[in-house]
């Protein structure tokens, strides 16, 4: 399975066994007064991504499918947020799926 990182100034890269998720997430940490750019993000080959602001917001939604699939958790620990990449990004969505996930944005 493949994925892609999304770094907060919008470039992308592929990702591989040895991404560091932490790095990707403290991007986020720079410069808090620019607000435009506030996400980071990691996608799945099947189009599903979490993408994560600042405060632990996180969007889990399918890029690649109709309106509706986006859902979202609030104050989500670091911890937690890097887990849930790496169930991404090993293509194990029954986990990231379990989550207790409110609809929409």
């Amino acid at each position: 399975m493949t994925f892609s990182l999304t770094h907060r100034y919008g470039s992308m890269e592929p990702g591989n066994a040895d991404s560091d998720f932490l790095a990707l997430l403290r991007e986020l940490e720079d410069r808090p007064e620019d607000t435009e750019h506030g996400t980071v993000a990691v996608t799945h080959e099947s189009g599903w991504s979490l993408s994560v602001s600042r405060g632990g917001y996180i969007a889990f939604e399918n890029l690649e499918a109709d309106a509706g699939t986006a859902r979202h958790m609030e104050a989500v620990p670091v911890p937690r947020i890097l887990e849930l990449w790496r169930h991404l990004a090993e293509g194990n969505l029954a986990a990231i799926e379990q989550e207790p996930w409110l609809s929409g944005y």
